[in-house]
């Protein structure tokens, strides 16, 4: 492995500038993460770029906000911006559980302190940059920023909350992945600052967002019309606006060509351009392969970065995913078109994986938002263009959708082969709906049966996790799910296949309670069909509410926002406490609570399902 120096990272102190022979910086970028030089890091990412645009940047990680602020003052002003992200995560998922418990720790920080950034880093470190560096422009990026730039519900406050931009008086926002706009952004910058003109932050940058007087609303750059939404006072006095509302955001954020979305807030507007046409293969891989260390700052020592340990020997091949789960933000933030690495580039960041001192030839994953979606897409790309579908697997698979595994078969075999590659698991979810889909092609159904025979036999690591969330169908048409009966095959072909090789493996299901549209009784079922399937459930969680999800759209409104119909949600920590008990029906302490409960919703038919034997009682 290359014997790394200090100016291998990029700088994160006023002496590392001075080591690269710098006196002043283009962009300063902070984060409520930990730096780790690695592809997986968005402010690494984002830094790598810009220096590769010939920009000087600067990091300043997990800057405190606590003291003098002089992790703020230390670099000085730079020539362009300021760029503030709270992290790969949105802080207050990342510092709160669902029961808004503190969290044991903070994955994303040496040694998982929980006390190294504030709650909301994208509005503390831009409140405190304003009124020290008024002068100069605040962009905004990451997933808090880029999930909250119109009203939204925020589950930890209990409250509907403005666009981010109106709190953190940011000049400019960057939703979703941020190649594209802050490479756009910098390059109309430079033209500026190379002109002698005063900085002046464009408004026709697509995949942006910003807050102007409601007068002043800059002509679009697009002949389609633009989406009005309701307005926020409107969203405060009526639930079923701010439903309607996100209905609309999904809707134009799921499209190739989309509108832009206009939202009045007082006597502002805050304007989000239409996102850029997904990214080309080319431009990912130059994404990745930038010259990243692919290690943390040495400033950290020894010090263990638990998110960094968890992927630091994996290697992600595709961005996006069509999936549309109603409860997850990774399609809002990435998008649904998968847009895929080439072979070259993921085989030369495996090279790079192997090269690493304590890399003991095993991969812990190979994949990406789910585990088999590379190379995915519409076969004709013009239904692709007019689509405004959220899933293009639920309630069906598209008939339109390539769902061809043998791209990724041989992504597989070609990583195998690399000396020092021992075994490549699989850790990303795998969609399980995908490989039992049967399409019109049947070499495209053979590549389904062998991607799912060589997933069991070569990178199953003796347990494979799956999602199906929960068993009650109409739940799971809620979540955007497939049908509880897909799980019962999936399994049956894991369990034969395991047969057939000798294996002893396990399936490790994840479920999920106090989903908007899920009741007690589809707990207690839920409860009964695990038994009958010899599961002792362990990865379980509450649902969590958090910004532009359908879901969280339908636990705080009470209505489906494509339906506007009302939508039944567990609220109180009694009723969700209610709910949570039935995954541990076999623990000798929740026995009693659960039977009086059966007995309170009338459903005491079930307690001799659950309690008069039967089961092998897997763990």
């Amino acid at each position: 492995m290359k014997d790394y120096k200090v100016t291998d990272w990029l700088p994160t102190t006023k002496k590392e500038m001075e080591m690269r022979g710098w006196d002043e910086l283009d962009v300063i970028l902070f984060s409520g993460d930990a730096y780790v030089d690695h592809p997986s890091f968005g402010a690494a990412v984002i830094g790598r770029l810009l220096e590769a645009q010939g920009l000087r940047v600067a990091i300043v990680p997990q800057p405190n906000w606590r003291d003098d602020l002089r992790d703020f003052k230390k670099l000085g002003k730079p020539r362009l911006f300021f760029g503030i992200s709270a992290g790969c995560m949105d802080s207050m998922v990342n510092k709160y559980t669902a029961n808004k418990r503190l969290r044991s720790e903070d994955a994303y920080t040496p040694d998982g302190r929980h006390d190294m950034r504030p709650e909301y880093p994208s509005i503390v470190y831009a409140e405190i940059l304003k009124n020290l560096f008024p002068e100069v422009p605040i962009i905004l990026g990451g997933i808090e920023a880029s999930l909250r730039r119109v009203t939204h519900y925020d589950y930890w406050q209990d409250k509907v909350r403005k666009s981010i931009l109106c709190d953190s008086k940011a000049d400019l926002l960057i939703y979703g992945m941020g190649e594209k706009p802050i490479t756009e952004l910098c390059e109309k910058l430079l033209q500026q600052v190379n002109q002698n003109m005063p900085i002046t932050i464009p408004k026709d940058i697509p995949q942006t967002a910003y807050l102007v007087n409601k007068n002043e609303i800059p002509a679009s750059n697009s002949d389609k019309e633009d989406v009005v939404l309701a307005s926020h006072e409107d969203c405060l006095k009526d639930k079923k606006k701010q439903a309607h509302n996100f209905r609309l955001i999904e809707e134009e954020s799921n499209k190739y060509e989309a509108s832009r979305i206009l939202q009045h807030v007082g006597n502002k507007v805050v304007v989000v351009n239409s996102p850029y046409p997904p990214m080309s293969q080319a431009e990912l891989d130059h994404s990745f392969d930038l010259p990243y260390t692919r290690l943390p700052h040495p400033k950290y020592k020894d010090k263990r970065i638990p998110a960094f340990d968890m992927i630091k020997f994996s290697v992600n091949i595709h961005r996006g995913c069509f999936g549309g789960c109603a409860f997850c933000t990774i399609s809002a933030h990435q998008g649904k078109f998968i847009v895929s690495r080439s072979k070259e580039s993921i085989i030369d960041e495996v090279k790079k994986v192997v090269d690493m001192p304590d890399f003991k030839g095993y991969l812990s994953d190979l994949g990406g938002p789910s585990a088999n979606m590379y190379m995915m897409s519409g076969e004709n790309k013009d239904m692709c263009s007019k689509c405004k579908r959220p899933s293009c697997i639920h309630p069906k698979v598209c008939p339109n959708l390539n769902t061809d595994h043998r791209p990724l078969l041989d992504i597989y075999h070609s990583v195998d082969a690399i000396p020092g590659i021992k075994k490549s698991f699989i850790g990303s979810g795998i969609r399980y709906d995908l490989l039992q889909y049967k399409s019109k092609n049947d070499k495209v159904n053979k590549s389904a049966e062998e991607y799912t025979r060589e997933l069991i036999a070569k990178h199953v690591s003796g347990r494979l996790k799956v999602a199906p969330e929960h068993t009650s169908d109409e739940v799971l048409n809620l979540m955007r799910k497939p049908s509880f009966s897909q799980f019962y095959d999936f399994k049956n072909t894991f369990d034969r296949i395991n047969r057939e090789l000798n294996l002893k493996q396990q399936i490790i299901p994840y479920f999920i309670s106090s989903h908007p549209g899920c009741n007690e009784e589809d707990m207690a079922e839920l409860a009964v069909l695990t038994k009958k399937l010899d599961f002792h459930l362990e990865q379980v969680q509450d649902f969590t509410p958090t910004p532009m999800t359908v879901s969280t759209e339908a636990w705080y409104t009470g209505y489906n926002p494509y339906t506007l119909e009302p939508v039944f949600s567990a609220k109180s920590p009694k009723d969700k406490l209610r709910q949570r008990m039935f995954f541990f029906w076999y623990k000798p302490e929740e026995r009693r609570n659960i039977t009086n409960e059966l007995n309170r919703i009338g459903r005491s038919d079930l307690i001799n399902k659950l309690y008069g034997g039967g089961g092998r009682n897997n763990r």
